[in-house]
């Protein structure tokens, strides 16, 4: 076991636990002052009693929640989501809130560390002059409490505000992304093939079956010439499958529909299961499978895996797609379906010139701060949303050196040949939402890709 490794997921699960207590007592102390200053008892109380069992119900649905693996009670919509958008914006206005407090208390001192200089330049050396000369600066500056009270008031806000715009707006306002891939040596007649990609569904509480059937519409309407869903089709183990792939076996592409699983197949313990409903519905989930399908008399290979783990539970690296190679043909153009996107890299090393995934949300919500755009996704993969691109046969260490797609790709790796051209990755963002049911910045997408030759 890899001690190094445990140790860290201890800690960051520590920290995580630590910050949303936090954030609750914070809120549980907030609501208490309020409601003292309350001239009904009876209110006071019967608010203080509504907050208590609110919370109490939002944290049994939560802590169940987390038992994806097992068979357990339904999780019930409301609940399901008053827990995803009050821990999520309770836990983000205490963070936006306490650093503002921060910012306070630097402001404060470097207000009295230049008070203090400026004293001791001028040999004032008395030990009444700073809270007299405090007690003036109040008066003459009383909009610095009044900035920050309402800064505080401010941030403690925006949170919740943002998190119910992103669950009543963005969350389902669907997307249809059309975007061309240069493929190496594609044979003429696959250019222009299109293929519709659906990834990370969720149904759920977050995410009714009717918002699903709208989504395959959309798709279908795409015209595509084959259909794929790169995995998570629910979230835990009491979430709908079969409803899932009764509204995935909607979709129509002359080549079919085809699929992969997702780490969530595996939490609910449903990979199996959801191989079986593919076959009954005439689709084809692939498990470390291949199949060639032909398009106006050219050929490509198309293969699927189950979810690729970095690391097992113990902390050591794990090779992905260690059993792809056989799969692999050298006469044809090969395309991977791979939830998790970090298998990119050793995709690319094996040859194989396209890769679909999916498994960030995009990140589910992104910031952007001084041209930077800043997604939690950030934290699992270097590969977020969106297309990227890496030498084929680039050996496929953790070395960090992808580029996004098309800038110029400069890995100083001798050990390929720059004339097979590029391997291509694409990211779908998802359709639904794992932990808050809220999107900002990210919307859900459908995805038309288009083949071009490079």
């Amino acid at each position: 076991m890899n001690w190094g490794f445990f140790l860290l997921r201890i800690l960051i699960a520590s920290g995580i636990f630590t910050l949303l207590f936090l954030s609750q007592r914070f809120w549980y102390v907030t609501i208490w002052r309020v409601t003292a200053n309350w001239g009904s008892t009876v209110l006071r109380i019967a608010a203080r009693c509504l907050y208590v069992g609110a919370l109490i119900a939002i944290i049994v649905v939560t802590a169940d929640g987390f038992r994806m693996g097992h068979r357990h009670v339904v999780r019930g919509n409301l609940l399901t989501i008053l827990a995803g958008l009050w821990f999520s914006s309770a836990l983000a206005a205490y963070v936006a809130v306490k650093t503002v407090r921060g910012l306070e208390r630097i402001w404060r001192w470097l207000h009295r560390s230049r008070r203090a200089r400026a004293r001791a330049a001028s040999g004032d050396s008395s030990p009444h002059a700073e809270p007299a000369y405090a007690g003036v600066e109040l008066l003459a500056d009383p909009s610095r409490r009044y900035f920050f009270r309402t800064a505080s008031i401010a941030a403690g806000a925006a949170p919740f505000l943002g998190v119910m715009y992103g669950f009543a707006a963005e969350r389902l306002n669907y997307q249809v992304r059309r975007v061309e891939i240069p493929i190496p040596n594609l044979p003429a007649a696959l250019d222009g093939m299109k293929i519709a990609q659906l990834s990370d569904i969720h149904l759920s509480g977050y995410m009714p079956r009717s918002q699903v059937r709208r989504a395959v519409d959309m798709a279908n309407d795409l015209g595509a010439d084959v259909s794929v869903v790169t995995g998570d089709f629910i979230t835990g183990a009491s979430d709908p499958l079969p409803d899932c792939i009764d509204e995935v076996r909607r979709l129509y592409a002359p080549l079919g529909v085809w699929g992969c699983n997702g780490n969530h197949e595996i939490y609910a313990r449903a990979e199996d299961y959801a191989q079986e409903l593919f076959s009954q519905a005439g689709m084809r989930l692939l498990r470390s499978e291949n199949a060639q399908l032909t398009f106006r008399g050219a050929q490509f290979n198309l293969i699927g895996v189950d979810y690729q783990r970095d690391r097992t539970p113990g902390g050591r690296r794990l090779q992905m797609l260690s059993d792809v190679a056989p799969l692999v043909r050298r006469d044809m153009p090969n395309i991977l379906l791979s939830h998790n996107p970090n298998s990119f890299n050793r995709a690319a090393e094996l040859g194989i010139q396209l890769s679909l995934a999916g498994h960030t949300h995009g990140g589910q919500i992104q910031v952007e701060i001084l041209d930077h755009r800043l997604s939690p996704a950030r934290f699992i993969t270097d590969y977020i949303a969106g297309t990227y691109r890496r030498p084929i046969f680039a050996p496929a260490h953790d070395d960090r050196t992808w580029q996004r797609y098309p800038k110029r790709v400069d890995l100083r790796i001798a050990d390929f040949d720059p004339t097979h051209g590029n391997a291509m990755l694409y990211v779908n963002r998802g359709l639904g939402t794992v932990g808050a049911p809220v999107r900002l910045g990210v919307p859900p997408e459908i995805t038309l890709l288009i083949l071009r030759s490079a």
